[in-house]
């Protein structure tokens, strides 16, 4: 039978016990975990504050939103209140001449275009000769005339736009081809 001895290691008294080693270092990773918990809650306090700030400046712009819905159109409404009292005393004038309601009714009309004018309401009025434009203008008919085939060649009613936007097309008669 073949017996070996087998003995337990013994220590080196070079290397470091890990026991020994843990003992010094845990301050350092406390202090290390404390650190890092701070600057976790700073981070996380810093978010929260952006957050809130970010909700209340959406909140502040759909307010916004809200009212300038809600009063786009007063600015258009106030333009229009001359006109208003303009036709409101033309129909007071009891024995008004014929001639004075027709400088009246200029003056008035002189007045709607302003107000128009004002908030960006522009007429479409093409002269004749004019190519059609199907973004600005409506054929209503189409006739043989002595110019240019497809050019406008009578305004029916006058479009107009608002800020460049078609708010109603210009009805027009087209020239056909030859």
């Amino acid at each position: 039978m073949n017996t070996t001895n087998e003995q337990a290691p013994t220590p080196d008294p070079a290397t470091p016990n890990p026991a020994d080693a843990a003992a010094p270092q845990a301050p350092a990773v406390e202090s290390l975990v404390a650190e890092l918990q701070a600057k976790f809650t700073e981070a996380n306090d810093a978010f929260l504050r952006a957050k809130a700030e970010a909700e209340n400046t959406r909140r502040r712009a759909e307010e916004e939103v809200a009212k300038a819905r809600k009063f786009a159109i007063e600015s258009f409404a106030e333009s229009l209140l001359p006109v208003r009292d303009s036709l409101e005393a033309a129909i007071a004038i009891q024995n008004a001449t014929p001639e004075q309601l027709l400088e009246g009714t200029h003056a008035t009309l002189r007045q709607l275009t302003q107000a128009l004018e004002r908030n960006k309401v522009v007429a479409i009025a093409p002269p004749a000769g004019t190519k059609f434009d199907p973004h600005q203008h409506q054929a209503i008919s189409v006739v043989p005339a002595d110019q240019e085939p497809n050019t406008v060649v009578a305004v029916l009613q006058k479009g107009y736009l608002i800020a460049d936007r078609v708010l109603r097309p210009a009805l027009v008669t087209v020239s056909a081809a030859k």
